[in-house]
C-alpha cells in the first residue's frame, strides 16, 4: 500500500464517490484511480467501497474504519512536511490563511502587514470564501490558519478559539431620516428596503433571528458578500444597509453615508481562530495568530490543540 492509494480513497469520499471528479481534482485518469483502489482493497482483505458494476455506491462499515485511518496518515504526511520546512528554512515559508471577504478586507491587513515586518521571507496567500470553505480549506490542508464568524464553532475536526468581537451598523444617505436616530428599532427597520449581507456571511443569522423572535418580516431588497458593495447601493438609495462596524471604521465623518451601531437589535458577533484538529503549526503560524488578538498566545493554542479548547473566552 502506498500514499498514492490513500489519497485516491480520500479524495473520492470528498467527491461524493464520483470518480470523474475525483480524477479531475487529482490530475489523473479514472481507470489509475479505480486500480489504485481495488489494489488497496486486496491488500487490506475487505472492501471499502460497495459497488454496483463499476460504480460505487457507498462507504462500507471497514471502510469507514479504513478512512479514518487514512484521514490520521495523511494528516500526518502533512505535519511531516511542515516539520521539515519549519527546521530547513527556520523562519521563512509560506502562510495559508482561510477567511471571508470581510476579514480580508478589514480585519487582516495590519495582521499581515505585522508578520511581513516581522518574518519578511514568509509569504502569505489569502484563501477566501464562505465560512464553510474556510472550514473545508482547513480540513483539505489548503490552509493552515482560518479567521471567520462563529459558525466555524460548530464544524468537527477543528479547533477554534474566539478571536474578537463586533457589532453590526445602519448604514443610510446622510439625508435619510434615519441618521437622526440615535436607537433604531427594528420596526423602523422592517420599514424600509434593507440591502444587507447573503445568509452565509458575516452574522446575517443574527439579523433574521431578531426579525423571527419579533415576529417581523424584513423587505430584503439586495443581498451582497461584500460591505463595500452594500455601501455602494445604499448610497444609490436601493436602501438601507446593515454591515459588519468593521467596514466603516474608516469613512470619514460628514460624508455620504451616516451610520449607526445596532449591537442593542442584533447582539454582538465572534470572529475566530481555527486550526485544523491535529495538525502541526509552524513558528510562523503561531506568530501570526498572536497578532490577531493580544490574548491569542502560544501556550494557550498550544493547550486548545492537545483538547483544552474551552478553558478561553472573550
Amino acid at each position: 500500500m502506498n500514499l498514492h492509494q490513500f489519497r485516491f480513497a480520500q479524495e473520492a469520499v470528498r467527491r461524493g464517490l464520483n470518480l470523474t471528479e475525483t480524477a479531475k481534482a487529482l490530475h489523473t485518469s479514472q481507470p489509475g484511480i479505480s486500480k489504485a483502489i481495488l489494489e488497496l482493497e486486496e491488500e487490506l482483505g475487505v472492501d471499502i467501497f460497495a459497488r454496483h458494476g463499476k460504480r460505487i455506491r457507498r462507504v462500507t462499515e471497514p471502510g469507514q474504519l479504513v478512512l479514518k485511518s487514512i484521514e490520521i496518515i495523511m494528516r500526518e504526511v502533512a505535519n511531516l512536511k511542515r516539520i521539515g520546512e519549519e527546521f530547513s528554512k527556520q523562519d521563512a515559508g509560506t502562510l495559508s490563511i482561510a477567511t471571508t471577504h470581510s476579514q480580508a478586507r478589514y480585519f487582516l491587513p495590519e495582521p499581515v502587514a505585522q508578520l511581513r515586518r516581522k518574518l519578511p521571507k514568509v509569504q502569505v496567500v489569502l484563501h477566501q470564501g464562505t465560512p464553510g470553505d474556510v472550514a473545508r480549506m482547513l480540513a483539505d490542508d489548503v490552509a493552515e490558519i482560518g479567521v471567520a464568524t462563529e459558525s466555524l464553532a460548530d464544524v468537527e475536526g477543528l479547533v477554534t478559539l474566539p478571536c474578537y468581537q463586533w457589532q453590526h451598523v445602519l448604514v443610510v444617505p446622510a439625508q435619510h431620516p434615519l441618521a437622526q436616530v440615535e436607537r433604531p428599532t427594528l420596526e423602523q427597520l422592517a420599514a424600509e428596503p434593507l440591502v444587507t449581507y447573503h445568509p452565509t456571511f458575516s452574522g446575517r443569522s443574527r439579523i433574521d433571528a431578531a426579525f423571527n423572535r419579533a415576529r417581523l418580516k424584513p423587505n430584503i431588497a439586495l443581498e451582497a458578500i461584500d460591505a463595500d458593495v452594500i455601501k455602494t447601493y445604499v448610497r444609490l438609495g436601493i436602501g438601507v444597509g446593515v454591515v459588519s462596524e468593521m467596514a466603516v471604521r474608516d469613512d470619514p465623518p460628514g460624508g455620504e453615508l451616516a451610520w449607526r451601531p445596532v449591537g442593542h437589535l442584533f447582539g454582538n458577533n465572534t470572529s475566530r481562530v481555527a486550526f485544523k484538529r491535529g495538525a502541526y503549526l509552524r513558528h510562523f503560524v503561531y506568530a501570526f495568530a498572536e497578532l490577531l488578538s493580544d490574548r491569542l498566545t502560544r501556550p494557550l493554542i498550544e493547550r486548545a490543540m492537545g483538547g483544552d479548547a474551552d478553558s478561553y473566552d472573550l
